[in-house]
């Protein structure tokens, strides 16, 4: 009774509301912050931080695939089988980690070369990739805790170590960037220092949650333990997601190596949108991690109809708070990136843009809840064949045309990323309601999925 409450819809969403929202206003203030350095210093935690989500892809097979069958597990009723498949994706996070931490340490200057970054950006983007990637092991870790805990249904935990690693995160940066209490103004060196160290406190925490998340306590000696057959059943379900999941960030890096070639007050203009339009979507994004939880739970568990009914679910109320967060910034959207800086042209140009999200974002929207939900039912292949195809001629290639070859800049990159958004959820759309392509195991589980 107590894992089917924890398991509502509603239930999952409001901690990852909560946390989620939270993250976006301290991650707002950290760009404030970072924006009293110089707009400078803002293009480099932009296009740096754009480059970390595709390094962290890399675990999204371990993290995801191990997420979704853990849920399903549960929802199946073999919690010592979830218990092994938590264990496993630690220890091969940590392994990754480690290799992944001294190839960004000691390679820093291939990567900086690939970015195309700006000659005047060089330096800086060298020294602080250098000092966060460093600490990717770290990274990983937490996304890897943070997702099996949350996969269990407690997403009140995570919620609560996100919101004190945030916060000590942006204590760092006033101490770092103005020298308070004594320490000397360090700039984006202290900042990369703030984030690694932030991260580091939250890892030990979560590792103290993950330990008691089952009920039977994860010991030292279980993270030796591996199983071969529950190995390929993460693995059938996470190499697809951490391939599609790989290849869009990797798009995302090479959209934002275009836009480093049309000038610092593109590529700035990019990254203080990327800021501004995490507040449209964040609230929606919680509904489509909680369905992808909770569908994986049910589909577990052979309640196939709970979950058709549950992703329609979030897809409506996700699409409520987006539309009216889109139409907030929107309206609100010069004064907004005016708290940032006072470069008129960058002013222009997000401004200029900002239209184009009343399209952009509930097309997102669309997507996301319909992607998790089939991951949670196992069609990852089909997200990882739609998501690499339509992305890279639509997003890349239309960004390519649109941008640079039509001189659009980035009113041409939200053009190409507007048909690939649409594309692909119709595409998805009809995935779902094609009720016989759904995966042989959910029509087995149960006899009710003959109403799916």
């Amino acid at each position: 009774m107590e894992t089917a409450k924890k398991m509502t819809l509603f239930g999952l969403v409001w901690p990852i509301m909560i946390e989620l929202f939270l993250q976006f206003m301290i991650g707002t203030a950290d760009t404030l912050m970072v924006s009293r350095i110089s707009d400078d210093a803002v293009a480099v935690v932009g296009i740096s931080n754009q480059f970390f989500q595709a390094v962290i892809m890399l675990f999204v097979l371990i993290s995801s695939g191990a997420g979704i069958v853990i849920s399903q597990k549960l929802g199946a009723g073999k919690e010592e089988e979830a218990r092994k498949v938590a264990s496993m994706a630690f220890t091969l996070t940590l392994g990754l980690g480690v290799v992944v931490s001294l190839l960004l340490y000691f390679g820093v200057d291939l990567f900086v070369y690939f970015l195309h970054v700006p000659a005047s950006l060089y330096e800086m983007t060298r020294q602080y990739i250098q000092i966060v990637g460093s600490g990717t092991i770290v990274m990983a870790a937490v996304l890897t805790f943070s997702t099996i805990i949350r996969s269990t249904g407690n997403t009140k935990g995570t919620m609560l170590v996100a919101i004190g690693m945030n916060i000590i995160h942006i204590i760092g940066n006033y101490v770092f960037i103005f020298g308070a209490l004594g320490f000397p103004k360090w700039g984006l060196f202290g900042v990369s220092l703030s984030t690694v160290g932030s991260r580091v406190i939250a890892l030990f925490v979560l590792f103290y949650i993950f330990r008691k998340t089952f009920t039977t306590l994860i010991t030292w000696r279980d993270l030796r333990v591996f199983h071969k057959g529950l190995l390929k059943e993460v693995a059938k379900v996470g190499l697809p997601m951490a391939i599609s999941s790989a290849s869009w960030t990797l798009s995302q890096v090479i959209l934002f190596s275009m836009v480093a070639t049309m000038g610092a007050e593109q590529l700035t203009a990019r990254t203080y949108l990327n800021t501004m339009e995490s507040f449209s979507f964040l609230a929606g994004w919680s509904f489509a991690m909680a369905v992808q939880i909770q569908v994986a739970h049910l589909f577990g568990a052979g309640q196939m109809e709970k979950a058709y009914r549950s992703l329609y679910k979030a897809l409506f109320w996700g699409e409520v708070v987006v539309v009216a967060n889109t139409l907030l910034l929107f309206l609100l959207g010069k004064h907004i990136v005016g708290a940032f800086t006072e470069n008129n042209q960058i002013i222009s140009i997000v401004v200029g843009v900002m239209a184009m999200n009343l399209i952009l974002q509930p097309l997102k929207m669309w997507n996301m809840p319909l992607n998790n939900a089939l991951n949670a039912v196992g069609e990852t292949k089909f997200i990882m064949y739609v998501s690499i195809g339509v992305m890279w001629i639509f997003a890349v290639g239309g960004t390519y045309v649109f941008g640079l070859k039509f001189g659009w800049l980035l009113h041409g990159v939200y053009v190409a990323m507007i048909c690939d958004e649409a594309i692909r959820g119709f595409l998805v759309q009809r995935r779902w309601m094609a009720r016989k392509k759904l995966p042989k195991a959910a029509v087995s589980t149960s006899a009710i999925t003959s109403h799916f």
